[in-house]
């Protein structure tokens, strides 16, 4: 018998604590590759800039902004853009891959080819351009705005809190106008109307969105014989959308290439929604034909026109949301240049480059932990409810511009979630039996091992509250970061 060797305890440990020193050192090189790549975006900007416009004392100004004009597309993308493919992650119509591969070409198309040529260097409309007509004062302004803005953002991204980068802009120059001139120089009606913005945004986005999971469960997933009943509504919910989007688009997107007012949009959207239920109709017949009659195959049929939904959706946020990242710079080059202050300019094509890239950098490395927090952490997704997410941030769009009101896209999106699972909620409670309710909150708490879960939860309320949160302080932490911005720079300036 051949004397088998004894286990070196010693050697085994050692061999088990290098690996684990391996693993951990491989981690925090992964957690610091993304922000070394985002710093040498932001450090590349800079030196193309001084490449293309000379590096002397007159343009340093120039070239430090376009720097922090990276930074902010960066953001924007790591945070922003989470709402657009979000939900189809949620619901595996989409690999978290190939949302980034979809979200970024889009986003940087919807930049580059719809990206509006003009923007207004007073954002919204909130500061009296005359109170900051003096060159100097207005550069710093816009430089503080847009500085805080992107720091704001980077701290909420950090927080895994979606918010509105619109308002993160605002705030910014609401806030550089104060320190720069005075609250009178606040257009204080307009600052309310964005404040109600917050609370009209996420409530209509989820009112629509439980409204449309309603009818498709009503009509459709709930129903016996849930083909028959797909092949009649599916067709006109898959048209539905592409109205919506087409009118979205019309209203929202396509600002550079053709101005439409509500009345054209709304016709197109029209056109579009007959012409896609003549196409798709005869094809989810046929598609559904070898389905089985289950709720499962019911959400397949969604799959396809989710991707559509998040494409078009990128499309719009990097034709709209471009000039967040890259409004405050122009204002700062056009003022740098011709010496004084426009209350519109052009956008350089350099600079427009820079946002649409920066977007879309900012969303390859730093996306998936918004876009999993969004379409996976605060509910479970399905086709079925991203489709009613997608949906009613296009319908919502339309509504709130025919109202004239402002509202954000990502509170809209992230709203149709809240939505969605709070309907949920109150569906499983409507039409679950007594006993499986007191089952289930037996069980819930258990789980809590308190008394205080009285139901079942499908929205997970930690995230509501910090979401919640991050969008009542974004004006006002803005503005205050904002404010201090200027006081350091008009100081060393």
């Amino acid at each position: 018998m051949v004397k088998q060797p004894r286990p070196n305890k010693t050697l085994d440990r050692d061999l088990k604590t290098r690996v684990s020193l391996e693993q951990a050192a491989l981690t925090t090189r992964q957690q610091f590759l993304a922000p070394s790549l985002g710093l040498g975006f932001i450090v590349l900007v800079g030196l193309i800039a001084s490449f293309i416009l000379g590096w002397d004392s007159d343009n340093f100004i120039i070239i430090a902004a376009a720097a922090i004009g990276a930074y902010m597309a960066l953001n924007i993308g790591a945070n922003d853009v989470a709402n657009n493919v979000g939900p189809a992650v949620g619901s595996n119509a989409l690999t978290i891959g190939g949302a980034l591969v979809i979200a970024a070409i889009f986003e940087s198309a919807g930049a580059l080819l719809a990206g509006g040529d003009v923007v207004g260097t007073i954002s919204k409309g909130i500061i009296d351009p005359a109170t900051v007509d003096d060159p100097h004062t207005f550069i710093w302004v816009m430089f503080a705005a847009l500085l805080s803005a992107a720091v704001w953002i980077n701290l909420a991204t950090w927080l895994g809190a979606p918010v509105s980068t619109t308002h993160s802009i605002v705030g910014g120059v609401m806030g550089a106008g104060i320190a720069a001139a005075g609250f009178s120089a606040v257009n204080w009606p307009t600052m309310g109307q964005i404040a109600a913005s917050w609370v009209i945004s996420p409530v209509l986005g989820g009112l629509i969105a439980a409204l449309f999971l309603w009818f498709v469960k009503s009509m459709v997933s709930d129903q016996k014989d849930k083909i028959t009943a797909a092949q009649k509504w599916v067709p006109l919910l898959i048209a539905i959308m592409a109205g919506a989007f087409a009118a979205y688009l019309s209203v929202k997107g396509l600002k550079k290439i053709i101005k439409l007012d509500l009345q054209t949009s709304l016709m197109i959207g029209a056109g579009f929604l007959v012409g896609t239920y003549l196409i798709v109709r005869p094809l989810i017949r046929r598609q559904s034909e070898s389905l089985a009659n289950t709720k499962e195959s019911v959400r397949k049929l969604f799959r396809i026109p989710l991707v559509f939904a998040a494409a078009l959706l990128s499309f719009a946020h990097g034709a709209n949301d471009v000039a967040n990242a890259v409004g405050p710079l122009a204002a700062i080059v056009h003022t740098a240049e011709a010496g004084e202050v426009a209350a519109k300019v052009s956008i350089p094509i350099w600079v427009m480059i820079i946002g649409a890239f920066g977007i879309s950098f900012g969303l390859m490395l730093f996306g998936p932990k918004l876009i999993r927090m969004v379409g996976e952490q605060i509910t479970k997704l399905n086709p079925l409810r991203a489709y009613c997410v997608a949906l009613s941030a296009a319908i919502t769009v339309i509504i709130a511009s025919w109202l004239g009101l402002p509202v954000s896209s990502t509170h809209i999106a992230v709203g149709a979630v809240f939505g969605v699972g709070f309907f949920r909620e109150f569906h499983w409670r409507a039409t679950s039996g007594k006993k499986e309710v007191q089952s289930v909150i037996e069980t819930e708490i258990s789980k809590a091992d308190s008394k205080k879960r009285k139901h079942r939860k499908l929205v997970r309320r930690s995230h509501f509250m910090t979401i919640i949160a991050a969008w009542v302080i974004t004006v006002p932490s803005a503005a205050l970061l904002s404010g201090m911005f200027f006081f350091i720079l008009n100081s060393l300036g």
